[in-house]
C-alpha cells in the first residue's frame, strides 16, 4: 500500500506540472489539498501550484504566524461516486483540481488561529509516504546580542520551533539559534558582535528527498 500510495504521489506531481488553466480557475481548488499535492512533488510549476506555495508562505509572514500547510482543511478521507477505489493520492488530486468541488469545507481560514492546532488529518498519514509532511519546520526567530560597556555579553534568544506531528497537528516548542538551519540568512554569532536578526524561515523536504526553504524577513 505504502509503494502505491507514493507511486500515486509521484504520478499525480508529474500531471501537476501540467497543469494550464487561469488565475480564477486556480481559486476553484481546495488550497491545502492543493499544498500538500505541490509540496509532495517539489512545487512544480504550474499556476495551481504557483498560489498554492503563495499561500504557503503568505501564512508564515507575520502576523499572525499560522501553520503553512494546514492538512485537516483537506477532506483526503471524502468518500464520492468514481469507477474504481482511489488511492489517498489520487483522491487528493481530484479533490485538490477538480472545477467543481463536490464538497463544502472552509474556504477562508479564519483570522486568527490558536499556536497549537490540535486538528489532524481525516486519514492515516503515519506512513512514510507522508513523511513530506512531517518534515515541514517553521522557525521564529527573534535573537539579539550586544556587548555592554562592562565588556559583556547580553544575548536574547526566544526561537520557537513550528513543526509536525504523525497525523499531521501541529505544535511550537523553544528552540535556539544554535537549531536554526544554515539556509537561513540569520548571522553566526560569534565575538559577540552586535546583532538584531527577526525573521520565520520553514523548510521542507518533498516525497523524494529534496531539500527546499523559503525565509520572511520582517
Amino acid at each position: 500500500m505504502k509503494h502505491r500510495v507514493r507511486s500515486a504521489a509521484a504520478a499525480a506531481a508529474i500531471t501537476v506540472s501540467s497543469l494550464i488553466g487561469s488565475v480564477e480557475q486556480a481559486q476553484a481548488y481546495q488550497v491545502d489539498c492543493a499544498i500538500l499535492l505541490c509540496l509532495a512533488g517539489g512545487w512544480p510549476a504550474s499556476a495551481p501550484c504557483a498560489h498554492a506555495r503563495a499561500v504557503f508562505i503568505r501564512r508564515i509572514t507575520p502576523w499572525p504566524i499560522e501553520p503553512p500547510l494546514q492538512i485537516w482543511r483537506c477532506p483526503m478521507g471524502v468518500s464520492f461516486s468514481a469507477p474504481v477505489p482511489l488511492s489517498p493520492m489520487e483522491r487528493l488530486y481530484d479533490i485538490a483540481f477538480r472545477t467543481e468541488p463536490q464538497i463544502s469545507v472552509p474556504q477562508d481560514p479564519p483570522l486568527f488561529l490558536p499556536v497549537q492546532a490540535e486538528e489532524q488529518a481525516d486519514i492515516d498519514i503515519s506512513g512514510d509516504a507522508f513523511d513530506f509532511v512531517r518534515s515541514i519546520r517553521v522557525y521564529h526567530i527573534q535573537f539579539s546580542q550586544r556587548e555592554n560597556r562592562d565588556g559583556d555579553c547580553n544575548r536574547y534568544d526566544s526561537t520557537r520551533l513550528g513543526s509536525y506531528g504523525v497525523q499531521g497537528d501541529y505544535r511550537w516548542t523553544r528552540s535556539s539559534v544554535a537549531d536554526v538551519p544554515p539556509a537561513s540568512q540569520l548571522p553566526e554569532p560569534v565575538h559577540c558582535r552586535s546583532i538584531s536578526y527577526r525573521s520565520v524561515f520553514v523548510d521542507w523536504r518533498d516525497h523524494e528527498g529534496n531539500y527546499g526553504f523559503e525565509e520572511v524577513r520582517y
